[in-house]
């Protein structure tokens, strides 16, 4: 009998002490901040805040303020988020062959944003994203780095990524944009989200603006060398930017670039030589000869 009371004693001790171990964690615990992260579709975004704002998902034909839009998206979640701390934001976009563009470039170093990169296909489809915000959200709820998540976008196939994190204990928010007709979100990702919230008109307005037609109307018309040296300064401000182990992606595609950087080109040369080179085939030509003329000489 005296065995079983000193049995029975120490047992009780091993409760006591399991308990007092449960209280401390329980205490660590609630004194832990809890933590959010924003998760944004660039592509979703740009869609459906240009037919919005500009009436058209061209990107080409309206510019973001995409500072001042994470901005006004981080003070959001600090609202909605009271008591509870920003991890990052977290922007997923497509390029060719995954090289930032200079607007993907100069968000990628605003503080407390992580600009991660899937590919563009031939139809200037994004490939890629998805799974990158599923294994983003996913691995984030599995180290218990967020406690929620804000996901901007709109795709079916996040269904899978908001599955995943439910799945790890973080809570999913879903944010919308409102759509001027029907909706810009797939309704299966609406049934397995924990919220949903759409922001409207009033609140991108700020951010999206449509560009107008530039003209040159009086500029004279420049040599085939001015604008080969145009081209060649602009691949050395690109280098000194983005750095020699971006761009030496873009060799062995020469003497071709890819759609967006060439576009990006076009742009900063007409904005640089105040003259219009739309249907000017010969300088189109130059310029791109200048801009791989630097760029080899630096390889």
């Amino acid at each position: 009998m005296e065995v079983m009371n000193d049995d029975l004693a120490a047992l009780s001790a091993r409760i006591d002490h399991t308990n007092e171990l449960l209280q401390r964690m329980l205490a660590e615990v609630a004194k832990t901040p809890s933590t959010h992260a924003i998760f944004v579709d660039a592509g979703y975004l740009y869609a459906a805040a240009g037919r919005l704002v500009a009436g058209t998902e061209d990107r080409r034909a309206f510019d973001l303020d995409a500072e001042g839009l994470i901005d006004a998206l981080i003070d959001k979640a600090r609202t909605i988020f009271a008591d509870s701390r920003l991890l990052r934001v977290y922007w997923y976009d497509g390029a060719r062959r995954r090289i930032h563009t200079a607007e993907q470039q100069t968000i990628a170093e605003l503080p407390d944003v992580k600009v991660r990169l899937g590919n563009l296909n031939a139809n200037n489809q994004q490939k890629g994203v998805d799974s990158l915000i599923r294994s983003d959200l996913e691995s984030l709820a599995r180290h218990r780095a967020i406690s929620d998540a804000a996901l901007l976008g709109g795709d079916e196939d996040l269904v899978s990524a908001v599955e995943a994190a439910q799945g790890y204990g973080a809570r999913v928010h879903l944010w919308g944009i409102e759509a001027p007709e029907g909706r810009n979100q797939a309704e299966p990702l609406l049934w397995e989200v924990d919220s949903q919230r759409t922001f409207d008109l009033d609140f991108f307005k700020p951010y999206v603006s449509r560009r107008t037609a530039q003209t040159y109307e009086t500029a004279a018309r420049p040599t085939r060398e001015d604008v080969r040296f145009v081209g060649a300064q602009i691949a050395a401000k690109w280098l000194a930017a983005r750095g020699r182990d971006t761009l030496v992606e873009l060799l062995p595609g020469h003497p071709y670039l890819p759609g967006s950087v060439d576009q990006d080109l076009l742009v900063e040369a007409e904005g640089l030589l105040q003259y219009s080179l739309r249907g000017q085939a010969d300088l189109r030509r130059a310029l791109r000869d200048g801009f791989w003329d630097h760029l080899r000489t630096q390889y």
